[in-house]
């Protein structure tokens, strides 16, 4: 019970933090004319401060440094692995965070943002952090490192792009991102896994305040803000340091060998993943540039058969959440998982084509 009082003050000082910061942002913005302007591929329609993802990372370093000081050496075993991990983890996101803020106030190209991307990746195999097994998906056990460091990166990079990608639309990226955090937290919990299980509410703490200006707030009098790449470049990382530590834990502890985990981990996070890869492919198609911007997310698929920005995003979330119900339900009763993960591929293709024709129809 200890541990969950620490859990709930983390989440608590982050939620006041993120309160206490995000309208100061807010006013320097203002002040410097640090907007995001409009433009034919954007939603919003008047200039936004996009800095608030400038508030996720401090945040979240002095909640887990408070904490860590006060109940670190009774949460953890302190080993060589949970300090390299940890130490590992603040390098990426510092590394992450200075690109971010370049890019949210002067520019930066994709390429650098991309080379920043890869070398914030290589701290996770560099902590041992890495993809070992994967708990017999399709087959698939124990893993090289030769195999499981560059499976770990290139699933990292991907992450990172998959959040920045589908953070379209208001409380779109932030919102999927709470989810997934918030199950990737009790999950840590359950497991004794505290430092991730404190990260992770960390996490969900400053996104609170965020998404409450990010949604609620009003663009008229200057009280909006977006995340930025800051922002998104920040969940991204913290988001695929989780999915790597939860497959490690769970393949060690599950007694079915069939890659549960691995599923349950993908759907957690399957509309941000499979819609990006469906909008490169698209541009592949198209012979377009994969980095080259478009409007054929998911959230423009909504956008474009009628609905608002807001319900949107909450049809979005909702369908979010009805994967991982799904999925969950399916493995419960004792359906394969490799199974389990083709039908899930196979329901979001088949949503995509009925959206498609929808839009086809309106048009």
């Amino acid at each position: 019970m200890e541990h969950v009082f620490f859990m709930v003050v983390g989440f608590l000082m982050a939620v006041l933090l993120g309160q206490i910061i995000i309208p100061r942002i807010l006013v320097i913005s203002h002040r410097k004319r640090l907007f995001d302007q409009p433009d034919s591929r954007k939603v919003h329609h008047r200039p936004i401060s996009r800095l608030g993802g400038v508030t996720f990372f401090p945040v979240i370093l002095i909640v887990m440094c408070t904490i860590g000081l006060l109940q670190f050496y009774e949460m953890e075993n302190i080993t060589s692995s949970v300090i390299s991990e940890s130490l590992c983890l603040v390098a990426g996101l510092m590394l992450l965070y200075m690109i971010g803020v370049c890019d949210d106030l002067i520019g930066v190209r994709y390429r650098r943002k991309f080379e920043v991307q890869i070398l914030a990746a290589a701290f996770l195999p560099f902590a041992g952090l890495s993809i070992q097994n994967l708990g017999g998906l399709f087959g698939w056990y124990e893993i090289s490192p030769l195999v499981g460091v560059p499976l770990t990166m290139l699933l990292t990079v991907f992450l990172i792009n998959a959040i920045n990608l589908i953070d379209g639309i208001d409380g779109l990226a932030s919102g999927l991102c709470m989810v997934a955090i918030t199950l990737f937290g009790v999950s840590f919990a359950w497991h004794g896994s505290w430092m991730y299980a404190l990260l992770a509410f960390a996490s969900v703490g400053v996104l609170v305040p965020f998404f409450f200006y990010n949604v609620f707030g009003n663009a008229n009098r200057g009280h909006k803000i977006f995340m930025g790449d800051t922002g998104s470049l920040t969940l991204g990382f913290i988001l695929s340091v989780m999915v790597v530590k939860y497959v490690s834990v769970m393949v060690q502890e599950s007694s079915r060998l069939d890659g549960a985990p691995v599923v349950m981990a993908f759907s957690v996070l399957l509309v941000p993943s499979l819609d990006v890869c469906r909008v490169v492919l698209n541009r592949f198609r198209r012979r377009v540039h994969p980095f080259k911007p478009d409007k054929s997310h998911i959230h423009h698929k909504f956008l474009n058969m009628g609905f608002t920005p807001r319900r949107s995003m909450i049809l979005i979330q909702l369908m979010a959440v009805a994967f991982i119900a799904l999925t969950l339900v399916l493995l419960r009763i004792g359906l394969l998982a490799p199974v389990v993960f083709m039908l899930d591929i196979l329901v979001w293709t088949l949503m995509n084509v009925w959206f498609s024709r929808i839009i086809r129809r309106r048009a």
